[in-house]
């Protein structure tokens, strides 16, 4: 504890004095305590640090409030716990717990414990350490199941049997995993275990519990170890049945095909090093989604996947709903970028002409650099020849995008002519004439007939109109 920030050690400090003043012994505790371990802290630019107070958390943090001078505390009664913002820190205080379980229910029987049981009902043992800050012990390490031995093996484990710890919260299992992934750490033999054998339970779970996990793995340095994790101990399966479709090779007279489970956990991959987003890296998770839907054999070709990017597109709505995730433009982002994935690759060719390129700056609008880095993450051969010519291809696309964009100005585009204009042109009333009008323009302009301009746009409006006002 010598080599906290010295912000840190002085509000530990006030949290010492308030402790004694309310004469509540009090530790802090899990990941603060782990985390600066592991080196996690100093750079930190925000901090959730958690204390165990044998006694009420609410009283402590009402004491350590009025010694920080915070006029943000929250007080959660139902709960027995307080939060305290103070600089970068977010404070919570909660009294010692002791829990058990009803094995149908998530919701624990919670009752008043000492600091050894509220450590016994923990996770993993490295979130189990805790630092005194009382007078007598300032700053004693208190590890009662070797966590410092398992950071020091990269290892997470669970300080009681593995069985009672994910039968009490199932969700736990997710979290072994989520740490596994982040920390880029081994699951103890007979965690992981204990992980397979219960993996079902994970079904109790609600699905906003569960994805919170998910996407923290999916936001991980390299998301598929948590992914490889979740489908060989069987607990994908439970909820994400289409991405465990993906596994899997089939073979026809010799011909094999790559297995789509594992490119696509090497597409996430490349798209999580290039610095892809949350909903980006969403795209690469689903952008082969219907590859089983679409698998036909073809003598002469071998194994297709036709329209498996349009199917794709149609799931994404469904399967959001199911995981919980968001049904607003996050979700028509992924969508369309699974819609899309395929577009650039036949743009290659030298015959391609403007239109088709123009098309498909105007389908992807501002995503366009976001659907380009997903192509290039989708290049996942081993065959570095193979990863170079697709790379230059993707090059050759990009500079077409550039030049046409350049020229036309079609990114995000609008309709030189608004409906207002065409009405008062045309002398005609609002209806769906005045869509069809803004249709045939827009087509003019992506099929290069005219320029995109206001005065090019109104005349060829002038030129069509008997076609579609008596």
């Amino acid at each position: 504890m010598e080599d906290i920030s010295p912000k840190h050690k002085e509000v530990f400090n006030v949290i010492s004095a308030a402790g004694a003043a309310v004469e509540q012994p009090v530790y802090v505790v899990g990941g603060y305590v782990r985390d600066f371990y592991l080196n996690r802290t100093k750079d930190a630019d925000e901090l959730d640090i958690d204390f165990v107070t044998v006694g009420s958390g609410i009283t402590l943090a009402k004491e350590i409030a009025d010694r920080l001078d915070a006029d943000n505390l929250s007080v959660f009664k139902q709960f027995g716990t307080a939060h305290i913002k103070h600089e970068n820190m977010d404070l919570e205080f909660v009294g010692a717990r002791k829990e058990s379980y009803n094995r149908d229910s998530r919701k624990p029987v919670v009752e008043d414990g000492t600091l050894e049981e509220d450590q016994l009902r923990r996770d993993f043992t490295i979130n189990a350490l805790s630092w005194s800050l009382n007078e007598d012990n300032f700053g004693e390490l208190i590890d009662p199941f070797e966590g410092i031995q398992d950071l020091k093996k990269q290892l997470i484990r669970t300080p009681v049997d593995p069985g009672q710890t994910f039968d009490d919260d199932p969700l736990r299992m997710m979290r072994a995993i989520r740490f596994a992934t982040e920390l880029q750490f081994d699951i103890a033999p007979e965690t992981y275990k204990g992980i397979e054998e219960m993996a079902e339970r994970i079904t109790i779970i609600s699905k906003e519990r569960i994805i919170e996990e998910l996407n923290k793995i999916v936001m991980s340095p390299k998301p598929s170890i948590g992914f490889s994790h979740l489908f060989k101990t069987g607990i994908l399966h439970h909820f994400f049945p289409e991405l465990v479709k993906l596994h899997g090779v089939r073979e026809v007279r010799g011909v094999r095909h790559k297995d789509n489970f594992w490119h696509t956990l090497k597409v996430l991959d490349n798209v999580a090093e290039m610095g892809g987003d949350l909903w980006l890296r969403w795209a690469a998770i689903m952008h082969d989604i219907a590859k089983p839907a679409t698998q036909k054999f073809k003598e002469g070709t071998g194994w297709t996947f036709h329209g498996h990017d349009a199917l794709g597109a149609s799931w994404v709505e469904s399967i959001f709903r199911r995981l919980g995730l968001p049904l607003d433009e996050r979700m028509r982002y992924v969508r369309k970028l699974v819609r899309l994935h395929l577009r650039p690759i036949a743009l290659v060719s030298d015959e391609v002409t403007d239109s088709a390129v123009r098309r498909l700056i105007y389908e992807a609008g501002n995503d366009i650099d976001d659907l380009m880095m997903l192509c290039r993450a989708d290049i996942t051969s081993k065959n570095d020849y193979k990863v170079k010519r697709y790379n230059q291809n993707f090059d050759h696309v990009e500079e077409k995008i550039k030049k046409v964009e350049k020229k036309d100005r079609i990114r995000n585009w609008t309709n030189p002519v608004s409906g207002d204009e065409i009405m008062d042109a045309l002398d005609i009333d609002p209806g769906p004439v005045i869509g069809d009008i803004k249709d045939a323009i827009k087509e003019a302009i992506l099929d290069g007939k005219i320029p995109n301009e206001h005065d090019a746009a109104f005349d060829y409006m002038m030129e069509i109109k008997d076609e579609y006002v008596n």
